[in-house]
């Protein structure tokens, strides 16, 4: 006589330093279907979870802008793969969390996948764009080349397309060298924790990509007047007090992206690359006269 089977409630840890974590606080949060029904528990970052992932990301950074472009665009292309080979769960999961057809949903996790694939093929090619030998007078040589900004905090869109969305805030970020604090959809975030574990089995560095769940209310301020921080990306941010953020983002010389709404929003662009990054000037000589 067979037996029922108990069902097995997951609970979705944050992603900090390659590794997933619980909130040091020991918080969690239910995550419901649409229909208000329980889909799984989620971390609830606090301020401590969102300083030891920009201690992860930190610590990425010289690894990660070291790499050469065609490596970095060989890892986004990998993260591609993998999303794809997990597909069917990530439709069911957008399905269930933000109530949509199984053919929205497909249609969202198709493009996350096609917006890695694109992201990719820039990651050796932008700064041939974005970068230029100027013209000045004198026996010299003047090139103009962007380089990473370094670390980068971004709010992840929370309205709607939890993938899709984390996505078009992520994979620019990362394809100049930068790493990444990102704080997930509040609502939604089981696309972006399940993306985590694409990320941890894929070829992307520990501490790259840090993922915290949570109150976006609650873990920005943090981030934005964190020192170690050098930019902020406030894409999901516009029902936040986002002009505080930018403050106080600039009583530590952050450059901040402000947010973006509508479907839109994120759109995939060689400036959502560049404005991360930094432009080196170098002179030299063209030989002795």
């Amino acid at each position: 006589m067979s037996q029922a089977r108990l069902t097995v409630p997951k609970t979705y840890k944050l992603y900090i330093g390659g590794k997933f974590a619980r909130s040091e606080s020991g918080r969690v949060y239910e995550v419901t279907t649409r229909k208000g029904s329980f889909m799984a528990n989620a971390a609830k970052a606090s301020r401590k979870d969102a300083r030891d992932a920009v201690v992860a990301a930190r610590a990425a950074v010289n690894g990660w802008s070291g790499a050469t472009g065609y490596n970095r665009g060989q890892i986004l292309y990998r993260i591609a793969e993998l999303l794809d080979g997990r597909r069917p769960q990530f439709i069911d999961e957008i399905v269930q969390s933000e109530g949509v057809s199984t053919t929205a949903a497909a249609a969202q996790v198709d493009e996350a996948i096609d917006l890695w694939v694109w992201y990719a093929g820039w990651a050796d090619k932008y700064v041939q764009v974005a970068g230029n030998g100027n013209p000045v007078s004198g026996p010299y040589f003047n090139l103009s080349t962007p380089e990473p900004t370094g670390l980068v905090a971004v709010i992840a869109p929370q309205d709607s397309g939890s993938l899709l969305g984390f996505v078009r805030a992520v994979a620019p970020v990362l394809v100049s060298g930068n790493t990444v604090v990102v704080v997930a959809n509040e609502r939604t975030p089981l696309a972006a924790l399940s993306l985590a574990e694409v990320l941890a089995t894929s070829d992307v560095p520990a501490g790259v990509v840090n993922i915290l769940s949570g109150s976006p209310a609650e873990i920005a301020p943090w981030l934005a007047s964190h020192a170690d921080v050098n930019a902020l990306d406030l894409l999901g941010a516009g029902d936040l007090d986002w002009i505080d953020l930018q403050i106080a983002a600039a009583e530590t010389l952050k450059r901040v992206l402000p947010p973006e709404s509508g479907a839109d929003a994120g759109a995939p662009s060689i400036d959502r690359i560049t404005f991360f990054t930094e432009t080196k000037t170098v002179w030299h000589t063209k030989g002795l006269l």
